[in-house]
């Protein structure tokens, strides 16, 4: 009977010990871009720029569906030509316009490299122009994308717009 009782106590403990060897997911923020399919979490890099700009006095700013197309578009564009520029396709307000976005401030952080939402974020961040943009007082909205490029120099193409639009 106790030895009944003691290999039923160790299937329960042993049952117990298996939960904890399962790994805690990975943070979104975490996550490579660096292979196929892979998407930046937009809530999970507004949240963190929202954040940010709460530390600095700054109100937050929202996903916006029209700015993730255009973000996207970048991203792409950049990982296509192999070659990181804000104008590889028409400037940042002719890429919003044609989206029909109709912008009263519109700014951009275009980036390559950063394998990780973290990675890109801390560039922008220690970079006092991409810092000014993330802390742009005007913009209210963002769209972000990332693009993988296997056999570029960099491999993965980050693009942020943060925008407001015009009320009028």
């Amino acid at each position: 009977m106790i030895a009944v009782s003691v290999l039923a106590g160790i299937f329960v403990l042993s049952g117990c010990a298996s939960d904890r060897d399962i790994p805690p997911e990975q943070p979104a923020f975490y996550l490579s871009m660096a292979h196929g399919g892979a998407k930046v979490d937009a809530a999970v890099a507004a949240s963190m720029i929202s954040g940010y700009r709460r530390n600095n006095g700054l109100g937050a700013v929202e996903v916006d569906p029209v700015l993730m197309q255009v973000a996207e578009a970048q991203a792409m564009a950049m990982a296509t030509r192999n070659k990181l520029d804000h104008n590889v396709t028409g400037s940042l307000g002719q890429r919003v316009k044609a989206a029909g976005y109709d912008a009263k401030v519109a700014v951009e952080n275009v980036s390559a490299g950063y394998h990780t939402l973290a990675e890109a974020f801390s560039g922008w961040r220690d970079s006092p122009p991409h810092k000014a943009n993330m802390l742009n007082s005007g913009v209210t909205k963002l769209g972000i994308a990332a693009s993988y490029a296997p056999n570029t120099k960099y491999k993965v193409f980050w693009a942020l717009v943060l925008a407001a639009p015009d009320a009028r």
